[in-house]
């Protein structure tokens, strides 16, 4: 079924969008969830409780592309969940790692706050993985959208681990000088 006949479904709030929406999206919203929680049932969890807000969601909002605003809000709900076991220090994994190398350039979110608008954090990035090549850009999205370890992520693009790791912390130096340029700082 295409993603406009789903977001009908959900408009005409027939019970289907739900059926349709774990049939086409649910693997995809697992390993979302997955990456961050490294824990099965947590992430069918997360799934789970993404078809509710989906739910609640569409309407009033129509998403322009289904895919991404699932991922967003699966992988938001799996942060919150990371969050809240790492404050019973539980859990562990490949976040940790991931929020670790990006606080290098991104601020902290008690600095975002101080922003006139949020989205300006969001544009600058968004801009600035437009001006990435298609191989940087995938990397980079593996790593910090999808949280996937550095030696999958070599394996999936075939390169090696230190190739890997050496065109992420160039990124994340080049986003660093990128907001700062845009008046974005640590």
């Amino acid at each position: 079924m295409e993603d406009g006949e789903i977001i009908n479904l959900y408009w005409k709030r027939s019970e289907r969008a739900i059926a349709e929406t774990a049939k086409k999206y649910a693997h995809y919203c697992r390993m979302i969830a997955f990456n961050i929680l490294h824990d099965d049932s947590d992430a069918e969890e997360c799934v789970n409780d993404m078809y509710l807000r989906a739910w609640q969601s569409i309407p009033p909002k129509r998403p322009e592309y289904l895919p991404a605003f699932l991922g967003k809000i699966t992988r938001n709900l799996a942060l919150n969940r990371f969050q809240k076991y790492t404050a019973k220090k539980r859990g562990g994994g490949e976040t940790k790692h991931v929020l670790f190398e990006l606080e290098e350039c991104i601020p902290t979110p008690e600095c975002i706050e101080d922003f006139a608008e949020e989205a300006s954090l969001s544009d600058a990035i968004g801009c600035f993985l437009k001006r990435l090549p298609k191989e940087k850009r995938i990397v980079f999205v593996q790593r910090y959208w999808y949280l996937m370890p550095v030696t999958e992520i070599a394996h999936i693009n075939g390169i090696s681990e230190s190739k890997a790791k050496l065109m992420l912390f160039r990124m994340r130096k080049k986003l660093r000088l990128q907001l700062e340029r845009e008046g974005i700082f640590l």
